[in-house]
């Protein structure tokens, strides 16, 4: 097995978990939290895509792309405040997942076969300056998400039925991180 494929293999591995991860949350959200349910079954299907992605030619690649643009315009357009948090404060909360998403329809902008070409056709997609900004954002975020708890990590308490508020933003930083490899790397 290549290094290539242990990469990919642990790749679909992060993601298969994040999906399951999300679809857990979509289902335990409360009757009344449906954007939150919305949140989580986008986040689910784009793991899911990105699990599969490496293995081979992704099918309907346009109606992915439609999908995900969609599934980006949500997280922008739909922020919900906290308690004395202003709109463009929980925009920005919202941006990694709408980051996210326009990545994947970036990603999938690129036919696959291109992937397996030689370097000098891959290089106009890994070498752009768009694949890096998404790279970068998408880096920044999960080092934002997978680091910021780190001191909490050791005296949080662990509520009923549920994992501790750090250990949930290790799937935030996983995926962004995930999604960044999956960005720069041939699929």
């Amino acid at each position: 097995m290549s290094s290539l494929n242990v990469v990919h293999a642990l790749l679909t591995a992060l993601f298969g978990g994040a999906a399951l991860y999300a679809v857990r949350h979509a289902l335990a959200a409360d009757g009344h939290a449906w954007r939150v349910r919305v949140d989580h079954l986008l986040h689910a299907a784009m793991a899911l895509a990105m699990a599969a992605m490496p293995w081979g030619p992704t099918p309907a690649r346009n109606a992915q792309a439609v999908f995900f643009t969609v599934a980006a315009l949500w997280f922008t357009c739909t922020p919900t405040r906290r308690p004395r948090e202003s709109r463009p404060a929980a925009l920005v909360r919202r941006l990694p997942s709408a980051l996210g998403m326009a990545a994947m329809v970036w990603m999938l902008r690129t036919p696959h076969t291109l992937h397996h070409a030689p370097t000098a056709m891959t290089e106009s997609r890994t070498g752009s300056p768009v694949t890096a900004a998404l790279a970068l954002c998408l880096l920044g975020c999960a080092l934002r998400s997978l680091t910021r708890s780190i001191p909490a990590l050791w005296t949080a308490a662990h509520p009923v039925g549920g994992l501790p508020r750090p250990y949930r933003h290790f799937w935030d930083g996983s995926m962004a991180l995930g999604t960044a490899i999956m960005l720069i790397m041939p699929h």
